[in-house]
């Protein structure tokens, strides 16, 4: 067993938790990897030189760090390993916002919702929305390169991830990028990190690119009868057009958010589109107009469309709630397959045909505009037939995706549920580089070892 004693005595009173009652807390993420194991101690610090102690600490004894953000993830990258520090960055949570270069300095502890409530102060925005924004870290969505319901038109985390700074594994502290929109000096290596899901070193500093806040947003909700309608109809609009949002739930997720919200959603419908337009000003009626049209053409047997900001906003969070509506039927095995846009369709079907022959419930909600669907198989782990039925639909959903050239994660991270699949999508040769990255940068293999790899 891994002595922390000799840790504590080099950070602040409190920093290093044993209490196995608060560990438990800690043990897995959302995901609920029933593989998690039990950590040495609980270690969190609240700046940059901390961090870099303990790292130093745990590189000179071979000791494993798992870094944690808020625990929101759901491919179990924050699963806590036996003997290992779980390092979590719930306490740097300072900001900076700088309104002349449209920038802000945030430590990885920050929420989502706390980094674009800081930048609103200044009329700035911060563009990438999880549906988990108002749970999930700044930082963590940095280590998955997080996504969001406004990627179709505004990108990813990665995208406004201008520098950051990281503790490596043996405790160096290195500053990666900064404030600038343009810089080709060196090796693109913010975006190396960006993603990595804690495998080559510990964010602990991050300078974000801001936009000027975004125009208020028109809204179209179309119903469908058919999800092969509701599909075509994604084509039609993003053949034509960048929406802001294009969002899609099938019959199982309406239902779900019915029964929670009571919003008179159309229970009888197979699939519900909502898309968004924040087009400026006259443009944004033509838009919606546009949209609407495209969904009446697809076949859709019921459009609706507003400009009432807080109207088009309950719609937004009715698809921020389904997953957690789904969950009130069970635990989920959740997933964040994608494919290109055009196998959109084939992605959707196969997975309805997965569900029937595996005899479990799916549900497919979906960033619909890039192809990123989150399939959430509900099962009861207690039963385990179900558990292994469920199980086998999770492969077969990311095989499915990946015979359609797509992937086995848009926006969740590989974490230590979905690596088996990884090979699968990447080929072995860069399977071999990622290794040959990973060796360079950990070659104890102390961060976070059995995530990705």
């Amino acid at each position: 067993m891994v002595d922390v004693n000799s840790l504590a005595a080099l950070l602040p009173d409190g920093v290093v938790v044993t209490d196995p009652d608060i560990l438990g807390g800690y043990r897995q993420d959302r995901a609920q990897d029933p593989e998690a194991g039990t950590p040495a101690a609980l270690v969190r610090p609240a700046n940059t030189e901390q961090v870099a102690t303990v790292v130093r600490w745990a590189h000179e004894r071979g000791v494993a760090i798992v870094p944690r953000g808020a625990g929101t993830g759901l491919s179990g990258g924050a699963t806590a390993q036996d003997g290992a520090l779980l390092l979590s960055t719930e306490r740097m949570r300072d900001i900076s916002v700088d309104p002349v270069t449209r920038t802000a300095v945030a430590q990885p502890g920050l929420l989502n919702a706390e980094v674009k409530a800081a930048v609103a102060e200044h009329g700035l925005w911060y563009p990438p929305d999880p549906s988990s924004f108002e749970i999930c870290s700044i930082g963590g969505n940095a280590a998955t390169n997080a996504g969001g319901l406004c990627c179709v038109k505004y990108g990813v985390t990665t995208d406004y991830v201008l520098g950051m700074e990281v503790v490596l594994a043996d405790g160096t502290v290195v500053r990666l990028g900064g404030p600038r929109l343009k810089d080709s000096a060196g090796l693109s290596l913010t975006k190396l990190f960006v993603g990595s899901e804690g495998t080559l070193g510990i964010i602990t500093e991050l300078t974000l690119r801001l936009l000027p806040a975004q125009p208020p947003q028109s809204t179209v909700v179309a119903s469908f009868a058919t999800l092969e309608a509701a599909c075509d109809a994604i084509l039609a609009i993003t053949g034509r057009l960048r929406p802001s949002m294009l969002e899609f739930m099938d019959s199982v997720a309406i239902n779900a958010v019915e029964d929670q919200l009571r919003m008179g959603l159309d229970r009888e419908a197979a699939a519900l589109l909502v898309a968004r337009s924040d087009a400026p000003g006259e443009h944004a009626g033509l838009e919606v107009a546009e949209i609407a049209a495209l969904c009446e053409k697809a076949g859709a047997t019921e459009v609706f469309a507003t400009d009432d900001p807080a109207e088009g906003e309950a719609f937004t969070v009715a698809r921020r709630v389904a997953i957690p509506a789904l969950e009130r039927k069970g635990p989920l095995l959740l997933e964040d397959v994608g494919v290109p846009l055009p196998k959109l369709g084939e992605l959707v079907t196969g997975i309805a045909g997965i569900a029937r022959r595996r005899e479990v419930l799916v549900s497919v909600i979906a960033h619909a505009g890039d192809g990123n669907t989150h399939p959430l198989i509900v099962y009861n782990p207690a039963d385990a037939d179900e558990s292994a039925r469920a199980q086998q639909a999770f492969g077969e959903i990311m095989d499915l995706a990946i015979a359609l050239g797509g992937t086995i994660t848009g926006e969740h991270g590989v974490g230590r549920l979905k690596k088996a699949w990884l090979p699968n999508q990447v080929g072995p040769d860069v399977m071999a580089l990622t290794r040959l990255i990973k060796s360079a940068l950990d070659p104890q293999g102390i961060l976070n070892p059995g995530a990705v790899l």
